[in-house]
């Protein structure tokens, strides 16, 4: 990766870090030692909008995130986090961006249009991602483990309302994830399949089986045994690379097979409540000699 992506995605990162302070152009100037009458249009060339475009869609997708997913919040503490003076300047730009009040995105949220004026940072994100070490995986054994699962199927793009669902199941029952292993069953690739065929459980860890609910929420349980772990820090951008690396990379050069159980995911700690390039997952892959 040439030196001046580097210093983007150094730049993208910094912006995700301090999304809560003052950013000018100055500043982001500095913290990449670039000159400000060429910032500007090297901005616009690696994301697809211009910096301060960038600032205020990375806040308003951390409010989408805490409109949709952190019903204690309320709107304008949301709206002062992102930046604004005013509820009605918050709804005015959220409304623009996501075809929706805030009020209406927190009960009933949609994320296509979203997913559209976030391509060209996805993309980057992407391309620019890299592997550091094969001695980044270690193995370990892993204790079985009974967890409470919403079982998302079908489009990926209405994940997050399976997450929803969740959640409040979550909320009712009052496993917080302080207090309750995150977890991720992954079946299948969205790149690989059909958005029908899209298959992936959102779980945490419970000490007695589920009773009877109307989120849809059922028992279930990782079975004990080997693992690959594999750390990933920063955003679920670029999660499929790591899950992809441990595939085809890791696995061949090893002297591992696979068990007859999916991949999957412990949420360390997740954004909206840190930073996306300081959010923690832990992969896990089931392997035997």
């Amino acid at each position: 990766m040439s030196r001046i992506k580097e210093k983007f995605i150094e730049v993208l990162e910094y912006i995700e870090a301090n999304l809560d302070r003052d950013l000018d152009i100055h500043q982001l100037c500095q913290f990449a030692h670039l000159s400000k009458f060429h910032f500007h249009r090297q901005c616009s060339a690696y994301f697809g909008m211009p910096v301060a475009s960038l600032v205020r869609l990375l806040r308003l997708k951390r409010a989408g995130y805490q409109l949709a997913f952190r019903h204690e919040m309320k709107i304008i503490d949301i709206a002062l986090n992102a930046g604004f003076d005013s509820h009605e300047a918050f709804s005015r730009a959220f409304k623009k961006h996501f075809c929706s009040s805030p009020s209406n995105f927190r009960k009933s949220p949609d994320w296509n249009l979203w997913h559209r004026k976030y391509d060209p940072i996805l993309l980057l994100r992407q391309k620019s991602k890299r592997i550091e070490s094969v001695s980044a995986v270690e193995i370990t054994s892993f204790e079985e483990t009974l967890i409470a699962v919403h079982q998302h199927r079908g489009d990926p793009r209405k994940l997050g309302m399976s997450i929803k669902r969740f959640i409040d199941w979550r909320r009712e029952n009052n496993l917080p994830p302080s207090a309750s292993k995150t977890f991720n069953l992954l079946y299948n690739d969205p790149n690989l399949v059909s958005a029908d065929e899209y298959q992936l459980d959102i779980g945490c860890a419970i000490e007695s089986p589920v009773k009877e609910n109307a989120f849809d929420v059922v028992t279930k349980r990782i079975p004990a045994g080997d693992c690959a772990v594999f750390r990933h820090i920063g955003s679920d951008d670029t999660l499929g690379l790591s899950v992809n690396y441990l595939y085809a990379t890791w696995l061949p050069e090893s002297t591992y097979q696979l068990r007859d159980f999916p991949i999957f995911l412990e949420r360390v700690c997740f954004f909206p409540e840190v930073a996306e390039c300081d959010a923690i997952t832990d992969i896990y892959l089931p392997i035997t000699k």
